[in-house]
C-alpha cells in the first residue's frame, strides 16, 4: 500500500500561473459587464439606436453624402467612450467603494495584472460593439473606404486614452461623484465631440478648444480614414498618443486602491 507523505498534496496548492490569472479574471469582468444592465444600455443600446435614428430621419445636418457614412465612424468612437471610459470608470469606482479591488489587491494576481484583466475585458467588449454596429451601419447602407491598419491604430490609442481617464477617474473620486461624473462627460462628449454635430457647426473658437479632445481626434480620425479614404491620419493619432500617455501615467500615479 503506497502511503503519500505528509505535507503532500495532489495536485500541489499554489497560484495559478500568471497568464492563466488573467484570462480568469479577464473572463470575469467580460461576464459581469455584459451582465450589467445599465452597462449594456450604456455601451450598446445607446450607440445602436443613436446610429438608426440619426441615418434615418433628417434631424442633423451631416453634409453631402449618405449620413450613415458620416454617423458610423462617430458611434464607433462613441463606443469606445462608453465602455473605456464611463463604463469602467463607473464599475472600477464602486468596485473600489466596496473594498472589492482592496481585496483582491492581495490576492495572488499582482495590481497590475488585474488592470491587464480590466483593458482585455474593455477590448473584447469593443470588438463586440464594433461588430454589432458594423453590421447595422452596413445594413443602412455604410460604405466605408481607408486602410484597415489605421482604425485598429486608432481605437487602440481611443481606448487606452479614455481607459487611462476613466481609471484616474475611478482612483481618485467617490463612488457617487464618479457615477454623476462620467455620465455627466458622456453626455457632453457626444454633443461637442464630433460624433453626431459636425464640428464646423460649432463657433471658431470652440473648434480650436474641441478639436484637441480625444474624442473628437478618434471622431475625426476614423471619419478621415473611412469616409474620406485617408491613409493614416497622423495628426488625430498624435492628439490620442498624447492624451493616452498622460491618462495612464497620471492613472498609474494618483490611483487610490482604497
Amino acid at each position: 500500500m503506497t502511503t503519500t507523505p505528509p505535507g503532500t498534496f495532489t495536485p500541489r496548492p499554489g497560484a495559478a500561473p500568471l497568464p492563466r490569472m488573467i484570462a480568469a479574471q479577464a473572463m470575469l469582468e467580460t461576464r459581469m459587464l455584459l451582465r450589467n444592465g445599465e452597462q449594456l444600455l450604456l455601451t450598446v443600446i445607446i450607440p445602436a439606436l443613436l446610429l438608426v435614428l440619426f441615418s434615418s430621419v433628417d434631424i442633423v445636418d451631416t453634409g453631402e453624402g449618405a449620413a450613415v457614412d458620416f454617423l458610423a465612424p462617430g458611434i464607433l468612437a462613441l463606443a469606445v467612450l462608453s465602455t473605456a471610459f464611463t463604463g469602467q470608470a463607473i464599475a472600477t469606482g464602486f468596485e473600489r467603494r466596496y473594498g472589492v479591488l482592496k481585496r483582491l489587491a492581495v490576492s495572488p494576481l499582482p495590481r497590475w495584472g488585474l488592470m491587464t484583466a480590466k483593458t482585455l475585458a474593455v477590448l473584447v467588449t469593443e470588438v463586440l460593439q464594433v461588430v454589432l454596429l458594423t453590421a447595422i451601419a452596413f445594413a443602412l447602407g455604410w460604405s466605408p473606404h481607408g486602410n484597415p491598419f489605421a482604425v485598429v491604430l486608432l481605437l487602440a490609442l481611443g481606448t487606452a486614452a479614455f481607459s487611462g481617464l476613466g481609471l484616474l477617474m475611478a482612483g481618485t473620486l467617490r463612488a457617487e461623484a464618479t457615477l454623476a461624473a462620467a455620465n455627466l462627460v458622456f453626455l457632453l462628449l457626444l454633443v461637442g465631440g464630433g460624433i453626431v454635430v459636425p464640428l464646423d457647426r460649432f463657433p471658431d473658437a470652440a473648434q480650436a478648444v474641441l478639436g484637441l479632445l480625444p474624442i473628437t481626434a478618434l471622431s475625426d480620425g476614423l471619419r478621415d480614414v473611412l469616409q474620406h479614404g485617408a491613409s493614416v491620419p497622423w495628426g488625430d493619432l498624435g492628439v490620442l498618443a498624447v492624451w493616452a500617455v498622460a491618462a495612464l501615467a497620471a492613472a498609474g500615479r494618483f490611483f487610490r486602491w482604497e
